[in-house]
C-alpha cells in the first residue's frame, strides 16, 4: 500500500513537471504554437509609393525632398513589442520616428534579447532617397521567434512612420511562402506637428500611436487631410518571400532596366488623389472711389493657399467688386 502511494506521488510529480515544462514553451496570450521546421530565411522588400500623384498636398520637393529612412526590424517572440497601435512608444522608437536615429532603439532590442530571450535576430535595409523606390534585406526566423516587426520613418515629418507590428510568418506547421502588405502612415504620438515640414513641437503629455487617415487628424492644415477620400491610398508596401535553402538563389532588387520596368508598371496603377483649391478669407473692402453724385465701386481680394491638382475643385474668383457711395468724391 505504501509503495503504491509512493508510485502515485511520483507519477503526479512527473505529470506536474511535464505540464510546467510545456507551459514555459508556449507563447503568451494563447497564441498558436509554431511547429514549422527549425529555421526559415526570408527576403523583405520595402516599396515606397509616396508619389506627388497619390499625395499631392504639401508634397515635399526640396529641403529635404520626400524620402524614406533606413528600415530597422527584428524577428522576435510575443514577449517583445517594437511598437503597437494605441500604445505608447519607447524612447528608442521616439528617437527613430522624430530624427531617424537608430542607436537607442537598437539598444532596446538588444536588451530585450538578452533579458527575455525574446529577440532572435535584427535586420536592416538601406534608406530610399525618394518617395518612390525599393530597398531590401534578408532575415531569419525561428519557431519560437516567428514574429516580425519593423519601422521606416517618413522623411520629412514630425514623428510619422510606417511599419509592421508582430506579423507571424508561421502558420501552424509551416512557414508562409509569401506575404504582401499595404502600409499606411502612423503618428508616434510624440510630436504635434501637422505638416511634413513642421518645426519640433513636443506632445505633452505623450500620446499613443495612431494611424493617420484622410480625415484624422481632422484639421485642414494636416498634410494627409483629404476630406473627399474615404481612405488614403497605401503610402508603401512590404513583401516577404521565403527563400530556398541556398541564399544565393535570392537576387535583391536593383536599379537595373528590369526593376525600372516594374516601377513604370507600378506608376500606371498609382491612384490620382484629387486636391481641391483652397483660398484665403476675403480681405477688407477697399475705399469706395468715383465721381461725386454718382455710384462708385469698391473691391476686395483673396489669394490661393493650395493650388488644385488631379482634377480637384478649381479655384473661385479671387476678386469681388461692389457698388458704393464714394467716400471722397472727385
Amino acid at each position: 500500500m505504501e509503495n503504491g502511494s509512493v508510485s502515485l506521488g511520483r507519477a503526479l510529480w512527473a505529470f506536474l513537471l511535464a505540464m510546467l515544462g510545456s507551459a514555459t514553451g508556449q507563447p503568451l496570450g494563447g497564441e498558436s504554437v509554431c511547429t514549422a521546421r527549425p529555421l526559415a530565411r526570408y527576403s523583405i522588400t520595402f516599396t515606397g509609393k509616396w508619389s506627388q500623384t497619390a499625395f499631392p498636398k504639401q508634397y515635399p520637393l526640396f529641403r529635404p525632398p520626400a524620402q524614406w529612412s533606413s528600415l530597422l526590424g527584428a524577428a522576435h517572440s510575443s514577449d517583445y513589442s517594437m511598437w503597437r497601435k494605441n500604445e505608447y512608444v519607447s524612447n528608442g522608437l521616439r528617437e527613430f520616428a522624430e530624427r531617424g536615429e537608430a542607436w537607442a532603439l537598437m539598444k532596446e532590442i538588444e536588451a530585450a534579447g538578452e533579458k527575455l530571450q525574446s529577440v532572435h535576430a535584427v535586420f536592416s535595409a538601406p534608406a530610399v532617397p525618394s518617395g518612390t523606390g525599393q530597398t531590401s534585406a534578408e532575415l531569419e526566423v525561428h519557431p519560437r521567434h516567428s514574429l516580425v516587426s519593423f519601422v521606416v520613418r517618413i522623411v520629412p515629418s514630425p514623428d510619422w512612420f510606417v511599419g509592421v507590428d508582430s506579423l507571424d510568418l508561421c502558420e501552424g506547421g509551416r512557414w508562409k511562402e509569401q506575404v504582401v502588405l499595404d502600409l499606411y502612415p502612423h503618428d508616434a504620438g510624440t510630436d504635434s506637428g501637422f505638416t511634413f515640414s513642421s518645426p519640433n513641437f513636443a506632445t505633452i503629455p505623450q500620446d499613443t500611436v495612431t494611424e493617420i487617415t484622410s480625415s484624422s487628424p481632422s484639421h485642414p492644415a494636416n498634410s494627409f487631410y483629404y476630406p473627399r477620400l474615404k481612405s488614403l491610398p497605401p503610402i508603401a508596401k512590404v513583401t516577404f518571400v521565403r527563400l530556398r535553402q541556398s541564399p544565393r538563389a535570392f537576387a535583391p532588387p536593383s536599379l537595373d532596366l528590369a526593376s525600372r520596368g516594374n516601377e513604370i508598371v507600378d506608376s500606371l496603377s498609382v491612384p490620382e488623389t484629387p486636391l481641391d483649391c483652397e483660398v484665403s478669407l476675403w480681405s477688407s473692402w477697399g475705399l469706395c472711389g468715383g465721381p461725386c453724385g454718382k455710384l462708385g465701386a469698391k473691391s476686395r481680394t483673396r489669394y490661393v493657399r493650395v493650388q488644385p491638382a488631379n482634377n480637384g475643385t478649381p479655384c473661385p474668383e479671387l476678386e469681388e467688386k461692389a457698388e458704393c457711395t464714394p467716400d471722397n468724391c472727385v
